[in-house]
């Protein structure tokens, strides 16, 4: 047997009760307030504009961007980022991505992570397992409890979403999936089912995570610069969780994502058609492009000139909400025939790096770094 009670037992008691004491005062309501004052990432300075990239290379999967692919974009760019954007898909596994969000952080830039409920890669399917229903009713509570307290863990400024670009119903989380404009088959009878859902199941996972402790994440509602199907039941704000679960609003915006694409349209016109309808979803909520791209070798258009008018826009502030921007950086195949291969990288190219470096390199206003600050405000 253990003697729990030696000569210095008294000193052993003394130290138990030490630790007795830390391990309450980490239960305590006091604990959970030190817990808020975990920096996040604030907007950036009046007149800057954050830079961000998804650094991808041909044909991988979103949650396997390395070091080496951001190194590669940012030697063109001339630029750091303010955040690094990656998926995190749960099929791959469900624990915190600590090792890539690591290395985003030892960069300089916060991690992005879209946070990916969904048992394959696979688009325009009903989702069968990680199914919005499963996680309002708490199926995967203790999955969100142990990544919320991953994230805590890592303890620096973290950017998340949930449900990127809900409107479009490529992705399972859409409407179209779960139950469409219906509203007499879930909660309350007078919204549609399939966003009713998704606005629930979001709020459930925010608040899952954050009761974890991990009040070091910005919460990202991320919408597609079209409603896809147009519905009305479709329509974006239909979607939204409330301001109590949400700190920015991000949007995609695409031209032409294969060189076959006949369709056409400017960033400006594509962006300005939408921002007045995000803009109104809240009364100062930030507003983000998280993703915008368009395929080189398209004889219909020019891929740099595409990416000049868009950057340009931006830097000058043409939206006055929008705090950031992040390049769709990858590269995929469309079908047998290489020459139908997409690419959107800088690396691929040049003159497209040379607009980059020009409009985002070179600009001032341009941040590769991010402004850090208390909830409240403080940095």
């Amino acid at each position: 047997m253990v003697n729990w009670f030696p000569e210095d037992g008294k000193r052993k008691i003394f130290w138990l009760a030490v630790m007795v004491m830390v391990l309450l005062f980490l239960f305590t309501p006091a604990a959970w307030s030190a817990a808020k004052k975990m920096k996040v990432i604030g907007s950036p300075p009046r007149g800057k504009i954050y830079h961000g990239v998804f650094p991808g290379a041909k044909d991988i999967e979103e949650d396997a961007i390395t070091r080496n692919m951001f190194k590669s974009y940012r030697q063109r760019v001339r630029k750091k980022a303010a955040w690094i954007y990656f998926s995190h898909n749960w099929f791959n596994g469900r624990r915190f991505p600590t090792k890539t969000a690591g290395w985003v952080r030892a960069t300089g830039a916060v991690p992005f992570i879209r946070l990916m409920m969904r048992s394959s890669e696979e688009q325009g399917v009903r989702e069968n397992r990680f199914t919005l229903g499963r996680i309002i009713r708490g199926k995967f509570d203790k999955n969100l409890r142990v990544w919320g307290r991953g994230a805590r863990k890592f303890g620096t400024p973290l950017i998340v979403e949930f449900g990127p670009e809900v409107n479009g119903m490529w992705f399972s989380w859409n409407g179209y999936w779960n139950g469409k404009g219906r509203k007499t088959g879930y909660g309350d009878p007078t919204l549609s089912d399939g966003p009713e859902k998704f606005r629930d199941a979001y709020r459930h996972i925010v608040e899952v995570v954050r009761g974890a402790g991990a009040t070091n994440i910005i919460w990202v509602f991320h919408v597609n610069n079209e409603d896809i199907p147009e519905k009305s039941w479709n329509r974006f704000e239909q979607y939204y969780p409330g301001d109590q679960w949400v700190d920015w609003l991000g949007v995609s915006v695409y031209g032409p994502q294969t060189p076959m694409d006949n369709d056409y349209e400017s960033f400006w016109h594509a962006l300005n058609r939408i921002y007045a309808r995000l803009a109104g979803l809240t009364a100062d909520k930030p507003i983000a492009v998280l993703e915008f791209g368009v395929a080189d070798n398209n004889p219909r258009f020019n891929q740099a000139g595409w990416a000049n008018k868009a950057l340009r826009d931006l830097t000058k502030f043409r939206w006055p909400r929008i705090i950031g921007f992040s390049w769709w950086n990858e590269a995929w195949e469309n079908d047998n025939n290489p020459a139908h291969d997409t690419t959107m990288r800088v690396q691929d190219n040049p003159n497209l790096a040379r607009i980059f470096k020009r409009r985002v390199g070179r600009k001032k206003r341009v941040l590769g770094r991010p402004t850090l600050v208390f909830r409240d405000g403080r940095e």
